[in-house]
């Protein structure tokens, strides 16, 4: 929902472009970019490509199909690809790599979103039997959503690429908010991305862009991945309009994502003041807080329209849990609001 007036604390990609974007946008200049004739994508993925340390890169309509095409363009058939039970790419994508690749999903117990090498050196099968189905890559996600905005640390990512390296097995990296973990640990996004084969930042969530992701890897595998962008009816055509969104957002936008921290870890910290309303995971690693209601008055349908009365949207995320996620468009007087009417919804159960 995107309401002027409102309060939208569901997602962060319910930002809107701000005027600076707009006019970005307008001013672009434009081609075919399916036949990379479009100036402006051109520089929107070369200038990614050397933000991730990676050779090449290719503007994509959604997170959801560079995770997709990722898989596809480094796993077989059969393959099985491991990733964290609470994944995006296994819980929210509609079953797309068994869908459309063939490829089998196996889930590993992680901590807030974070597997270890041991759960991986249990779970990765390179077997020669043909009756045993391969482990053709490994999926991380930064940050991790289901995990309360949770960050992988480099030390755990490069003992998971030891063990993928040892088995000749690639890895992926979602990166829908790496450049929240960028800007909340202070490590470079190349950093990383170094250990993956590929990786994609999204730019339609803190970045505030209104559509785009941009998924990078080795010059071979991004042809691959213009091969699958038209198959999965990707093309965008004149998408520089989109792209000059991405571009100011790399410029303008980044840094300001400390802020959206900042008013998580004050949204979080509020909630001390609401009975029976907490923070799951107590102070936030990014831009996420899960609140656990379960010990209201209040079940979390009922917080979510009593708070939607009052012009403040939030994401219900079970039975117990509600999401709130900061952005560009919810301001430090904007958690206030919120946190006040919070307060009096609980006063008045």
């Amino acid at each position: 929902m995107s309401v002027e007036g409102l309060i939208d604390i569901s997602s962060d990609t319910s930002t809107r472009p701000t005027k600076g974007m707009y006019d970005a946008m307008v001013r672009a200049k434009v081609g075919d970019e399916q036949k990379r004739a479009d100036p402006t994508v051109n520089a929107l993925c070369e200038r990614v490509a050397e933000i991730l340390g990676k050779e090449a890169a290719v503007f994509l309509p959604s997170g959801v199909m560079c995770n997709l095409i990722g898989i596809l363009v480094q796993c077989d058939r059969g393959d099985v690809v491991l990733t964290d039970n609470t994944a995006h790419v296994l819980t929210m994508e509609g079953g797309a790599p068994a869908a459309i690749g063939g490829v089998m999903m196996h889930s590993l117990p992680g901590d807030r979103g974070i597997f270890s090498s041991a759960d991986v050196e249990a779970a990765i099968s390179t077997s020669p039997k043909k009756n045993v189905a391969r482990t053709g890559l490994i999926s991380i996600e930064q940050t991790s959503n289901r995990g309360g905005g949770s960050i992988w640390p480099l030390e755990t990512i490069h003992e998971i690429s030891q063990v993928a390296a040892k088995k000749g097995v690639p890895m992926h990296m979602d990166g829908a908010r790496m450049m929240n973990a960028s800007v909340a640990s202070g490590v470079l996004p190349r950093d990383y991305a170094a250990e993956f084969d590929t990786t994609w930042i999204d730019l339609s969530k803190g970045l505030g862009c209104p559509v785009g992701a941009v998924f990078a890897g080795p010059g071979d595998l991004i042809e691959e991945a213009w091969r699958w962008k038209h198959r999965l009816g990707g093309a965008m055509r004149q998408a520089g309009v989109l792209a000059a969104a991405g571009l100011y957002a790399l410029d303008n936008h980044v840094d300001r994502l400390a802020e959206d921290h900042d008013n998580a870890r004050k949204l979080a910290a509020g909630l001390d003041n609401i009975p029976g309303v907490t923070s799951k995971w107590g102070v936030p690693d990014s831009n996420m807080v899960f609140l656990d209601v379960k010990d209201s008055k209040l079940s979390t349908a009922q917080w979510a329209e009593e708070l939607l009365k009052q012009g403040v949207s939030i994401g219900i995320e079970s039975d117990n849990e509600l999401r709130a996620v900061t952005h560009l468009d919810v301001n430090s007087e904007g958690i206030n609001i919120v946190l006040n009417t919070m307060s009096a919804i609980c006063s008045s159960a």
